[in-house]
C-alpha cells in the first residue's frame, strides 16, 4: 500500500508515516482525520478504494 500511495501522490504528500502494531490494527488517517479502520470494519481495505478516497479528499 506504501508504494502506491507514493506512486499515485508523490507530488501531494508532504510526511507519510507507517506506526507498526499489532493485533490486527490497520487504519488511514488523512490531516488526523480517520478515513479508514480495519478495527471496525474487520477487513483490509482496498488499495483503489483508499487511493480513490485521498484523491477525493486532495480535489476538495
Amino acid at each position: 500500500m506504501t508504494s502506491t500511495l507514493l506512486t499515485n501522490f508523490k507530488q501531494k504528500i508532504k510526511a507519510l508515516e507507517l506506526i507498526p502494531s499489532s493485533g490486527g490494527c490497520f487504519e488511514v488517517t488523512v490531516n488526523g482525520k480517520l478515513v479508514y479502520s480495519k478495527l471496525e470494519t474487520g477487513t483490509f481495505p482496498d488499495e483503489q478504494w483508499v487511493v480513490d478516497t485521498l484523491e477525493a479528499r486532495a480535489n476538495k
